[in-house]
């Protein structure tokens, strides 16, 4: 697993979407080998699809072959209310760029059979050969998409009814009203997150510090959800400094080192988007991978 380590939300947001355009280019998507990606919302991941836009519109990024599947939607609450996911995912990204509309895939809150409507889900995700980069953010408690504390490691996509904390957090979408939030969700599972090739979770906040800590730390606990990333082989967590605050200084240290020592010795042109190294500087091949 990385730790990447930036200076604050805007450093992070920036790094994180540069990330998914550098993996989209590599892919080179088309139209019968798409990208699979998976997004969350909240505050989190505001950022990143504010600079996804903007890759957009300087044509340096495309949405067409692109296949995306949401984390979450409340249940009840109608498609078009403005806090429903839905809407906000085409006001914050989708209706900025180019994407193709049938290639958005978001949970239904008001499906008729809301456990037929989860299935449903992870079979279309398994039709399109499985997520390719799923983006994260979490909650103060560590919960990852609305996988709340307790949850199954190995859960899939299902509803969910949501912990009062969360409720809480998400009041201030709601007028602060904690009445006005839904208390059911569908999400998907942990363990549907964990299927994709690859996972990068945005950490940015002190009051997420001891979630990152009790993450990086700590060991695998279904009370802290995003801690299933630890037995992820291609995870990354992206956070930061206000994030480390609960973390060792030397735990900082050590990732910030690692970082180092790529840049430094064997140059940020050998080394792979995913952390691997390509070569030595000298031209020796390597089969080191992080």
């Amino acid at each position: 697993m990385r730790l990447v380590i930036r200076k604050d939300f805007e450093a992070v947001s920036y790094h994180v979407a540069k990330y998914v355009k550098e993996r989209i280019k590599e892919f080179a998507p088309t139209a019968t080998k798409p990208f699979v990606l998976g997004l969350p919302t909240g505050s989190s991941p505001v950022g990143v699809y504010r600079n996804l836009v903007k890759f957009h519109q300087a044509g340096e990024l495309s949405f067409q072959h692109i296949i995306t599947f949401n984390m979450d939607e409340y249940v009840g609450l109608p498609r078009d209310h403005p806090e429903s996911y839905h809407s906000f995912m085409w006001s914050n990204l989708f209706k900025h760029v180019d994407i193709v509309p049938e290639n958005v895939h978001i949970l239904d809150g008001n499906a008729t059979d809301l456990d037929l409507e989860c299935q449903r889900y992870e079979e279309k995700i398994a039709s399109v050969g499985g997520i390719e980069l799923f983006l994260g953010g979490i909650g103060p408690d560590g919960h990852i998409a609305f996988n709340e504390p307790g949850s199954s490691l190995n859960s899939r996509t299902r509803v969910k009814t949501l912990a009062y904390d969360t409720i809480v957090a998400n009041a201030r979408f709601f007028d602060n009203d904690i009445t006005k939030v839904p208390n059911l969700a569908l999400t998907v599972g942990v363990a549907t997150v964990m299927d994709a090739r690859e996972v990068c979770i945005i950490i940015t906040g002190a009051h997420k510090a001891l979630a990152l800590a009790k993450c990086i730390e700590e060991g695998v606990n279904h009370m802290w959800t995003v801690s299933a990333i630890q037995l992820h082989p291609r995870g990354m967590v992206v956070c930061d400094e206000d994030a480390t605050l609960e973390l060792h200084v030397k735990t900082v240290n050590y990732f910030k080192s690692i970082e180092k020592v790529h840049e430094q010795l064997i140059g940020s042109d050998n080394v792979g988007l995913q952390g691997g190294v390509r070569s030595w500087r000298g031209g020796a091949e390597s089969t080191y991978h992080q």
